[in-house]
């Protein structure tokens, strides 16, 4: 983990224009009262989601707008990061899993089962203030980075080979089950 970089992704249809511009410029508030942090943002292909990112961070120098990562990349990027801001679900779970604290730039999300996020939605204050208040108090950040992970725990193909052998290995035959 380097305690200095933040994973900012942001591409959600319902943040494009307004929240987008507010989440952008609490990033870009962020970037120049921690100086010494880097934000990296894969930006998304969209159009409009460039267009208000280049507008908003462009001039940042400690924010880095590059082009959308593979999967290796990102989870690579992701697994080095010290938290993560995003409007993003299927983050908010691989973060999960990573053990990495998640700043969810949406008024709502469908995944509250996990102490490892913290719902900020998208107005400037908001984002900004909780940014700060999750560096700034490192009981919390521990709290939500050591939080179990509810999406699970790595292990189901593991789990379900063993099955499988278990239960072959006594005689069983597949079509047992297909019923």
């Amino acid at each position: 983990t380097d305690e200095g970089l933040v994973l900012l992704t942001s591409h959600r249809r319902e943040n494009i224009g307004e929240p987008m511009r507010n989440i952008f410029s609490a990033v870009r508030s962020i970037a120049r009262k921690y100086s010494d942090m880097k934000i990296v943002y894969p930006v998304h292909p969209n159009p409009a989601v460039r267009k208000i990112a280049e507008e908003t961070l462009g001039e940042e120098e400690n924010i880095d707008l590059c082009g959308p990562l593979d999967l290796k990349e990102f989870h690579s990027l992701l697994a080095r990061s010290y938290l993560v801001m995003t409007d993003s679900g299927g983050v908010q779970e691989e973060a999960a899993a990573l053990g990495k604290p998640v700043l969810v730039l949406r008024d709502a999300t469908e995944r509250t089962e996990s102490d490892s996020l913290m719902l900020v939605g998208t107005k400037e204050d908001d984002v900004a203030r909780e940014f700060e208040r999750l560096l700034e108090d490192k009981a919390l950040y521990n709290q939500m980075k050591n939080a179990p992970n509810p999406y699970g725990d790595g292990n189901a193909c593991r789990r379900i080979a063993d099955a499988i052998l278990w239960h072959f290995g006594r005689g069983e035959k597949p079509e047992d089950y297909l019923a």
